[in-house]
């Protein structure tokens, strides 16, 4: 237990810089919150390697096309994920490399950590 307020300024004034603004956090902690869910998850995962349609990520989920589609607005709205149409069919993407980073480093973590 700390009997003092602070051992090291100079220390705890170099943290306080490198912290990011409290709006970028919030943003970060919608991102981790969303990606928290198995099944967004998985979807962002599979979208890794493929650019896929909801009938298709419906499949390799294995949950039903409203679940996805539910799934994927909460992923664009947060600017994970985006779509091109073609046709009535609309195909997904990550919206760009960090997405990909985030999952592939967070898997990684949870490989070494086995």
């Amino acid at each position: 237990m700390c009997e003092i307020e602070v051992i090291d300024r100079v220390k705890v004034e170099r943290a306080r810089q490198a912290l990011p603004p409290s709006e970028r956090l919030a943003s970060l902690a919608a991102t981790l919150r969303a990606l928290g869910d198995p099944t967004r998850l998985l979807i962002v995962t599979a979208l890794t390697a493929e650019e896929l349609c909801v009938c298709d990520i419906a499949t390799l989920v294995g949950v039903s096309r409203s679940a996805v589609s539910h799934s994927l607005r909460t992923l664009r709205q947060l600017r994970l994920v985006r779509y091109r149409k073609v046709g009535k069919i609309a195909y997904y993407s990550l919206d760009d490399g960090h997405v990909a980073d985030l999952v592939r480093d967070g898997l990684q973590h949870v490989e070494d950590h086995a």
